[in-house]
């Protein structure tokens, strides 16, 4: 059933995406997808790599993902349990350094280094918006809308108005602007510049090599980006632990626990992301 106005290759498109982002948003699973990189491992063992989880969190954590096709449970005797990455669940972890190396660029500075798997986490935050991936693509297709013709396209069935609250979000989050009440919006530099996730992850949604990505009929095709806005509300900090590189094809997964959990163990509370640009 067809969830915005725009044409059904589109419209299942950013359904495939929203899908994509539902999978992997929720807490703590990024984290646990990357402690699964490498050979299947024991419920134990795993359990030890993410030793932040309270006990009795991990496994519907599993069960969720193991739903989503992302990871599979393989019962080689009764007592001899294993559970590692599906080919899906592979073919996704390239798209995580891409995300770091967007909120490297776009998102606000804090005033701590953070690990990068807190820059994945922060980002998908923002992405995972209500209506943020459909008002995403029409302004990135159409470069200025208004906000009524937005709510027609985005939310058909819906009073026109209902658009304003996401969108309202959309600016603080620095990923659209405007220039006041009543005027057009348009991409801010950070929402132009999320055009290799959002085309990495339609590929990845719609069974494609990520490398498809720059075919994407949206967001494959860059624009003339607009001026950045300038963030002052806090200073800058120095550049967080980077990702390792994607992984080229036949690979193995060449993702290192040190370098995305290098922090302490402990549960970072997920407090709100406060308005004023791409905050962490």
């Amino acid at each position: 059933m067809a969830i915005t106005a725009l044409p059904p290759d589109t419209d299942a498109d950013i359904a495939r995406v929203t899908e994509a982002l539902a999978m992997i948003t929720p807490r703590w699973n990024v984290r646990i997808l990357l402690a699964l990189s490498g050979p299947p491992v024991r419920y134990t063992e795993l359990a030890a790599k993410v030793s932040w989880l309270q006990s009795g969190q991990l496994h519907p954590k599993l069960k969720s993902l193991c739903d989503a096709g992302l990871v599979e449970r393989t019962e080689h005797t009764a007592r001899h349990v294993t559970y590692g990455h599906t080919e899906r669940g592979v073919a996704l972890l390239p798209v995580l350094p891409m995300i770091v190396t967007w909120a490297e660029e776009h998102l606000e500075k804090a005033d701590r280094p953070l690990p990068a798997i807190e820059q994945i986490e922060d980002s998908l935050t923002l992405l995972t918006r209500r209506h943020a991936a459909a008002i995403l693509w029409v302004l990135k297709s159409r470069e200025e809308v208004s906000g009524r013709a937005l709510a027609r396209i985005v939310m058909p069935s819906s009073d026109w108005t209902n658009v304003y609250p996401p969108l309202r979000q959309l600016v603080a989050d620095g990923l659209v602007d405007t220039v006041g009440i009543g005027r057009p919006y348009r991409l801010s530099a950070a929402g132009d510049g999320l055009g290799p996730v959002l085309g990495a992850l339609s590929a990845w949604s719609a069974g494609q090599p990520l490398n498809q990505a720059a075919q994407h009929p949206v967001w494959g095709h860059p624009q003339a980006k607009p001026a950045p806005r300038p963030w002052v509300s806090s200073p800058s900090r120095p550049a967080p632990a980077a990702l390792p590189p994607a992984r080229a094809a036949g690979s193995s997964p060449a993702w290192h626990n040190r370098d995305l959990f290098s922090h302490a163990t402990a549960a970072r509370p997920k407090a709100a992301i406060p308005v004023g640009g791409p905050r962490r």
